[in-house]
């Protein structure tokens, strides 16, 4: 096609430096999921939870992000509007892409922990229904999206507040707490072993299973997560004996040991969502780019584009970037901000969060990662009572999320109709 020709490098330059930003947004808003529970609980320290996150994150996004943009491009919009005019698409996603990094540039400023997938979604559907028609938008995908606000932080939220109170009932309220930790925490490592086996399995590796032609059916799923999970108790159980019990701090915090064994369990939740966390989000930045510049190169608007690994590669390095400069405003809201954290608070809304994305993922319910972990870290805090939250903090942040789609939606329509007044 003769406009390709023309204007194709430009255009796949301008996607990947948009891509980057949206990617650099993920890594400064998102990660915070993976890391801010860990780091305000004092199980890790921002560096500390910096480094894992850069590591895992970056690990799963390359590794096991290879996801096709059929979800991001074709369950959303109906892409054969643009068969006629494929240079649209290539606005739109550009639009898409710049608006969603912006949003979430606007958000880390604020430290408010907004949804990257809502971002996205939001900026898809304003270029489709305003710069190709409403009709070609599939608002029923929508009303899952919006449902999803409601669903991921009240699921997650019953979870984590019933985790907590069973930690309460059988450590925390006994006569010794250091004693029952050790009888009963290999049980709940092995919890965070099968539930965070199954987040990678089903929204990360499976990616590269499919990839290798390897058919992993759930009860196989079920069963490897079962085993990593015994293997993870095993560990646990060996580190539990080399915790040494501190009798002299425990005259001013009779807890003060047993936190020391749920910081111990915090680090594995912390790398394994990373993992999990790196492996689903960078979809949300790197599906449009290779949606762009499948169209550049073919001049066909497709159902399906593959994932060529130099735009993983970006995608990861876009987060780990993002993470590193400004991840430490929103992990202050996740970790501090909301409620006051320790060690066995934050597993127990880790721990929670993941339950939620397992469940969600076998129900085919949509959930926002953002939006489960900030519902996990409520639910935590109301098993404490309601004079443990900052509601006004709280207050902002479901603000935030409800403006998200209209602000990334708005900003995609300046953008779409910019990009289509230079090209034509």
């Amino acid at each position: 096609m003769e406009f390709f020709t023309e204007y194709g490098q430009i255009l796949i330059l301008l996607a990947c430096v948009f891509g980057f930003f949206m990617a650099w947004g993920i890594g400064a808003n998102d990660v915070a999921n993976a890391m801010g529970t860990s780091v305000g609980a004092g199980a890790l320290t921002i560096r500390q939870a910096i480094l894992i996150a850069m590591i895992f994150e970056f690990m799963g996004a390359y590794l096991a992000g290879g996801e096709v943009t059929a979800t991001i491009r074709s369950g959303i919009i109906d892409s054969d509007a643009m068969s006629d005019s494929p240079q649209l698409l290539v606005y739109g996603m550009l639009s898409a892409l710049l608006a969603a990094g912006i949003w979430l540039l606007i958000a880390s400023i604020m430290g408010w922990p907004v949804s990257t997938t809502h971002s996205i979604v939001g900026a898809i559907v304003g270029f489709a229904a305003v710069g190709i028609g409403p009709e070609f938008v599939k608002w029923g995908k929508m009303t899952q999206i919006v449902s999803s606000w409601v669903v991921s932080p009240l699921i997650a939220g019953v979870i984590s507040f019933a985790l907590f109170r069973s930690v309460q009932f059988l450590i925390l309220d006994t006569a010794d707490p250091f004693a029952k930790a050790k009888r009963y925490i290999p049980f709940y490592m092995f919890a965070v072993g099968f539930l965070i086996s199954m987040v990678t399995m089903v929204k990360g590796l499976r990616y590269v299973f499919a990839d290798s032609g390897i058919d992993i059916s759930k009860g196989e799923t079920v069963l490897l997560a079962s085993v990593v999970g015994i293997l993870v108790a095993l560990l646990g159980v060996f580190l539990l004996s080399r915790v040494e019990r501190n009798l002299a701090a425990e005259k001013d915090n009779r807890f003060y040991s047993v936190e020391k064994v749920f910081a111990i369990l915090m680090v594995f939740t912390a790398c394994s969502m990373a993992f999990a966390h790196g492996s689903n989000d960078v979809a949300n930045a790197v599906g449009p780019l290779a949606a762009i510049v499948s169209v550049v190169k073919t001049g066909v608007v497709g159902s399906t584009a593959p994932m060529p690994s130099w735009i993983l590669l970006l995608g990861g390095v876009g987060i780990v970037i993002g993470l590193g400069t400004y991840g430490f405003k929103v992990m202050a809201t996740i970790g501090k901000k909301i409620t006051e954290l320790t060690p066995s608070r934050g597993f127990a809304a880790e721990l929670g969060a993941a339950s939620t994305v397992v469940l969600a993922s076998a129900t085919g319910i949509p959930v926002s990662t953002t939006h489960t972990l900030v519902g996990a870290v409520l639910g935590v805090g109301l098993a404490r009572g309601i004079a443990a939250l900052n509601l006004r903090v709280i207050g902002s942040i479901f603000v935030s999320w409800l403006i998200t789609l209209p602000a990334g939606a708005g900003l995609a329509i300046l953008f779409f109709f910019f990009f289509k007044g230079i090209f034509g």
